[in-house]
């Protein structure tokens, strides 16, 4: 991937098939990408949140994201955050 809007287009195609499939509430990006600091081997941030718990579903939702992404994801529950490291991500995020 090159830069946000080129990932934030290639999730925008899949974005409803996802929360359909996965009960997201949302799919946001965070971390070097959004800064515009990523490198060439910098994975995709990505922060998202669900309708209902999720099991092994989890991991079923990273590795898709990698093969729709083609490119190494960091995937993070919002649950799954502590607060004073929500606060931090939060300032960054860029929704999908």
């Amino acid at each position: 991937m090159k830069n946000i809007l080129e990932i934030k287009s290639v999730l925008g195609l899949h974005k409803q098939e996802l929360i359909s499939k996965y009960g997201l509430k949302f799919i946001a990006i965070f971390g070097s990408y959004t800064r515009g600091e990523q490198i060439k081997d910098s994975d995709i941030d990505i922060l998202v949140d669900f309708d209902k718990p999720i099991g092994i579903e989890f991991i079923d939702l990273a590795n898709e994201l990698e093969e729709i992404l083609n490119h190494k994801v960091d995937l993070v529950s919002k649950n799954g955050v502590q607060p004073k490291y929500l606060r931090v991500i939060e300032q960054e995020l860029s929704y999908v």
